[in-house]
């Protein structure tokens, strides 16, 4: 029998998490749904506040992808072997996967295809590629998994939150 929590907001409330834009983001996002506050992560660019330890986006541009699985490829593989050990992980490529089929990137000599495969074998280890074509559609994906993530991560503390009387109940049941 589900327990219903009053303190787990709704999807009609005005409750919105805080994202959290990691003080070394060079270009940050701009956020227009909820809040946002500079901060330090251990990994990724933006988080959650509270679930630094949960929600992780690292966001690159087309160039800076490029840059990444080139001469910064060691940094950044360590970066997203970081990134597994959260449960909520993403890659946000603002750029479309068109863009790097067709070589758009003032790195000349390198082969899109290396670059595609690289981007195959992040998701094959367990992180999430999603493109936006745009910095405010990259931003507006980021204002809704952190809501959505946020939500998730309440319903299931909410039972943390039941009165003991409560769970001898639901145990017996």
């Amino acid at each position: 029998m589900p327990v219903s929590n009053p303190r787990l907001p709704n999807a009609g409330e005005s409750w919105l998490p805080t994202i959290v834009i990691d003080s070394r983001e060079q270009d940050p996002l701009t956020f227009t749904s909820t809040s946002s506050a500079i901060g330090s992560l251990s990994t990724g660019d933006y988080s959650v506040v509270g679930l630094e330890n949960d929600f992780t986006i690292e966001r690159k541009s087309i160039p800076d992808l490029i840059g990444s699985l080139t001469t910064g490829r060691d940094r950044f593989m360590r970066e997203l072997q970081r990134m597994l050990a959260l449960p909520f992980r993403r890659l946000l490529i603002i750029g479309s996967e068109d863009q790097i089929v067709r070589g758009e990137w003032k790195h000349s000599r390198v082969n899109p295809k290396s670059i595609l495969h690289s981007l195959y074998a992040i998701e094959a280890r367990g992180i999430p590629v999603v493109y936006a074509s745009n910095p405010t559609t990259a931003a507006s994906l980021i204002e809704r998994w952190a809501f959505w993530r946020s939500r998730e991560v309440l319903k299931i503390s909410g039972n943390l939150l039941v009165q003991p009387r409560q769970r001898r109940t639901l145990q017996a049941a």
